[in-house]
Parts: C-alpha cells; sequence; structure tokens
C-alpha cells in the first residue's frame, strides 16, 4: 500500500462480524477488522519476530489441498498403486489438518478466547504441512498499492514454548507492487509510531530494511525522521536484516516465523482514510 500517513486511523467494514475486547473482527475473507475502537497497541513486541458466530466454512488456501499424483499406465498402478493411495491417503490427512487448524485460527481471531496451546499446536501443523508459497506475496501484499494491511494477533517464543495473544493494536502492511512495508503501533488519541520501508521477497521469505520513522502525538502534526543513510541494497535474510518466512496466508490470515525464531500470526484489516 502507498505509505501509510501516521494520521490516518484503521476501522473495519464488516458485513458480518462480532465484538471481542472492543475489537471489531471478519466473519469472512470480505469483511475486516475494525480496531477505531481497540485498546492501546505497541509494536515494540512485534519487531521480536524480525528484530506478531463461529466460521461456519473456512477459507483454506488452495495451495495447501492435496493434489492428486501423476496418472500412471495400468501396469504401473498394478504394481505401485497401493504406495499411491497411501500416499495420497496423507496428503489428505495434513490438508484436514490444516484446514482445522486454520479455522481454529480465525475462530481466536475473533474471539481471543481459543487456549494458547491449541494455538501453538495449530502452529507446529501449518508449518509441517509446507504449504505451496507460490500465491503468498500476492494475497499478503494485492496486486496494486497501497497493498494489504494485517493486525498482529498472537505471538509465540521461539520453539513454541509459549505464546500469548497480542495485548496492543500492531498493524503491518505490504504492498507487492511498490516492495514496501510498514510497521505501526496505535494508541488510539495518544497518538501512533510507525516504522517504514523496503522489502524483497524469495519464495517464502520477506527481508526487509526501514528507512524511517513517523510519530504522531495527539492532535500534532505528524514527525517523520529518515534513517540508513543512502543503503539502497536490497534487504537479504543472509545477513543482519530482519526477515519472516510465511506459512500460510489466506484471505483472512497469515502465520510467519521471525528472525528471531518467534513465531505469530495475523488477521486482515482494511485501512480507511478519514
Amino acid at each position: 500500500m502507498a505509505s501509510l500517513q501516521a494520521s490516518s486511523t484503521y476501522n473495519l467494514r464488516m458485513t458480518s462480524s462480532i465484538t471481542t475486547n472492543n475489537c471489531m473482527v471478519p466473519t469472512s475473507s470480505h469483511t475486516f477488522l475494525n480496531q477505531s475502537n481497540c485498546p492501546l497497541f505497541s509494536t515494540f513486541s512485534l519487531l521480536k519476530f524480525s528484530y506478531s458466530n463461529t466460521l461456519i466454512r473456512p477459507h483454506v488456501a488452495r495451495f495447501c489441498i492435496a493434489k492428486p499424483k501423476a496418472t500412471m499406465s495400468d501396469q504401473d498402478q498394478s504394481s505401485t498403486s497401493p504406495i499411491l493411495v497411501q500416499e495420497e491417503q496423507e496428503q489428505k490427512q495434513i490438508s484436514q489438518e490444516v484446514e482445522d487448524s486454520v479455522r481454529m485460527l480465525k475462530n481466536a481471531a475473533k474471539t481471543r478466547k481459543v487456549g494458547a496451546e491449541e494455538i501453538l499446536s495449530a502452529f507446529t501443523v501449518i508449518e509441517k504441512a509446507k504449504c505451496d508459497p507460490s500465491g503468498f506475496l500476492e494475497t499478503l501484499g494485492g496486486t496494486k498499492s497501497p497493498g494489504r494491511t494485517w493486525m498482529l494477533i498472537f505471538t509465540a517464543e521461539k520453539g513454541l514454548k509459549s505464546g500469548k495473544y497480542f495485548p496492543i493494536t500492531a498493524v503491518q502492511r505490504f504492498d507487492s507492487a511498490a516492495k514496501r512495508i510498514e510497521n505501526g503501533v496505535y494508541v488510539g488519541p495518544l497518538g501512533q509510531l510507525t516504522f517504514e520501508g523496503r522489502f524483497s521477497w524469495n519464495k517464502r521469505v520477506l527481508s526487509f530494511i526501514f528507512e524511517k520513522i513517523k510519530i504522531k502525538i495527539g492532535s500534532l502534526k505528524p514527525f517523520e525522521f529518515k534513517f540508513g543513510g543512502k543503503d539502497d541494497r536490497e534487504p537479504s535474510n543472509k545477513g543482519k536484516d530482519p526477515f519472516f518466512i510465511w506459512f500460510y496466508i489466506d484471505e483472512e490470515i497469515a502465520v510467519a516465523r521471525g528472525r528471531s525464531g518467534g513465531t505469530a500470526f495475523w488477521v486482515r484489516c482494511r485501512r480507511v482514510s478519514t
């Protein structure tokens, strides 16, 4: 998405939603989170990852669904079909486990009542499924600026030993067309803090470099500070740059692990300028 103005606010347009902790959470891939009344937020914890009514029919990314094996001749099938059948059954089981895990995470985003252990278990299932990442970037950041925005819901420590719901409003924007990223913390009328920079994408890894910070306090005009000098190199996960490894992304939720080893999931939200 285009550069997110520090003075802008986030609201959610809902066609069907429920309220939890004063936040509106989407109930379908076409509804979005409204956080205009959400509690205070701060993304310094979010930086640890890189430096975080029930659904009736969950939307599961098609790239995680088991695919049929290539056709073989009758003679080949007669000798190897038991193995192929077993492999196909295992793939279907994995797909079902992923679907169940995705359903649970979407319910957790709406209610914030799903237990941490269940969410950690869902993270494990989704990571092991190794979903095809070919459509991840477009789903994450859209096809044109200003891209798409995602609100952090839950963060887990390295090794998935423990985790918790993120207590404040932290929203990230990804713009696939312009290769831009923005990480924002919103504290209602008190103000907001955002970091903006560029990113690169390699398979399922998004590496990024922040270039400037914006600070807005109350009704005052936002302040903007640039840093990093004239470093125009492409971000990379091979050096010291922060990054996310994405395990799952659909139109509603996204799951990734950051450089520090922490895992998190986000729910998609829509920014409405006022």
